[in-house]
């Protein structure tokens, strides 16, 4: 990302931008993207929310008048207008990251570059900043999202791209990586009763691999993980009994369980779902 962001170069390699090379067209570059990061760090504590975009408008030179109608239009967009002239030392969490927000969009680019920018926050903070990424591409942005949150990488993103080690280890829709990259079934059960004492022997079935189990109340719910072309729906409901058994549905897998099926096959490690 700070490749992208024409921050670091290079040691080998090309990366382009809208047909610029970031390395030969660092300062056009930058006229075309806008750069979200997460945390603390990025701003001037003591100058206000308002003075800390004045100052990130005047190095992308952009004019007084132009900065002035920005400021107001970003920091309504992030709803920070009655907080713009608190010193940005007294904001919270929340409030810091959606400065960031208004700091890596207050040029109007037309690449947004977002590092990991949820990492530190609260689930109100952190679903607050995904509801800004819909509005974005509605916009025409295009988007580049770093995440270590596989549920945040399938509900936004149109294309996904999974690194291991350095290499791009699966690429498409979310819907093609789950569906041509896991290596796992998944089959939900709600049973009738308590089924613990028969975790053994439905682990010993052929291609078991796991089984997680909740209780709640006199119900549990049961999630087998398999691998997928095990056919042992049959032995399974056998097992817990017919009478016992109120749901049994097969289901996809998600995007994390797809990721660690990838990265397992990769470092050539025993998959384990129950993380």
């Amino acid at each position: 990302m700070r490749i992208l962001a024409t921050l670091l170069t290079p040691t080998r390699g090309n990366a382009y931008i809208h047909g610029l090379d970031v390395v030969k067209n660092p300062a056009e570059i930058r006229k075309h993207i806008g750069l979200i990061l997460g945390g603390d760090r990025g701003f001037y504590g003591r100058l206000t929310g308002r003075e800390n975009l004045w100052y990130f408008a005047i190095l992308n030179n952009m004019t007084a008048s132009e900065t002035k109608k920005r400021i107001d239009e970003v920091l309504l967009q992030v709803r920070l207008t009655e907080a713009a002239d608190i010193a940005v030392e007294k904001y919270s969490k929340g409030m810091k990251q959606r400065l960031h927000i208004a700091r890596g969009i207050l040029t109007n680019p037309d690449v947004v570059l977002m590092d990991e920018p949820t990492i530190g926050l609260d689930p109100e903070g952190a679903h607050e900043l995904r509801a800004f990424i819909p509005r974005f591409i509605s916009q025409g942005k295009t988007i580049l999202l770093t995440t270590h949150y596989m549920s945040e990488a399938d509900e936004l993103s149109d294309q996904i791209a999974i690194i291991n080690k350095g290499s791009i280890m699966a690429a498409g829709t979310p819907g093609e990586i789950k569906k041509n990259f896991s290596q796992t079934a998944v089959a939900e059960l709600i049973l009738r009763r308590n089924m613990t004492q028969e975790i053994r022997r439905l682990m010993a079935l052929p291609g078991m691999r796991n089984i997680t189990q909740i209780d709640d109340g006199p119900i549990q719910k049961m999630t087998l993980f398999m691998e997928p072309d095990a056919d042992i729906k049959d032995s399974i409901i056998s097992l817990l009994s017919a009478d016992n058994v109120e749901y049994f549905a097969m289901r996809d897998a998600t995007l994390e369980e797809a990721y660690l099926s990838i990265v397992s096959r990769d470092d050539n490690v025993e998959l384990n779902n129950s993380d």
